[in-house]
């Protein structure tokens, strides 16, 4: 029983230690751009699109499918940067454990 017991507290203590985590990554702002920089896109950290900047020189009526097409690269651009941020925080938290996400302590 004092196996259980330990487990059980430390799952509590890694709980915390998420939801600390989980605070933090929520106030990291991550950019992506694509088009060597011409177009960027700032996440907040639950994935939030909160800008997105266009250089001008790509107002051309005549490529707005280019323009379309790096922007959705740079919004892939920011999320991959995002979900990396998130993987690192998360194998401080956990030992460098693999815990699918999602998982919620204790079980």
């Amino acid at each position: 029983m004092k196996n259980l017991a330990g487990l059980m507290k430390q799952a509590t203590q890694m709980q915390a230690r998420m939801e600390e985590m989980q605070s933090k990554l929520e106030g990291m702002t991550i950019e992506g751009s694509a088009g060597a920089g011409m177009v960027q896109v700032t996440l907040n950290g639950k994935g939030d699109m909160k800008a997105i900047k266009v250089d001008p020189k790509l107002a051309d009526p005549n490529e707005m499918e280019m323009l379309q097409d790096l922007i959705v690269a740079a919004c892939a651009d920011a999320r991959k940067l995002l979900d990396e941020r998130a993987s690192e925080e998360m194998k401080k938290v956990t030992g460098g454990l693999n815990l699918p996400a999602g998982l919620k302590l204790p079980f």
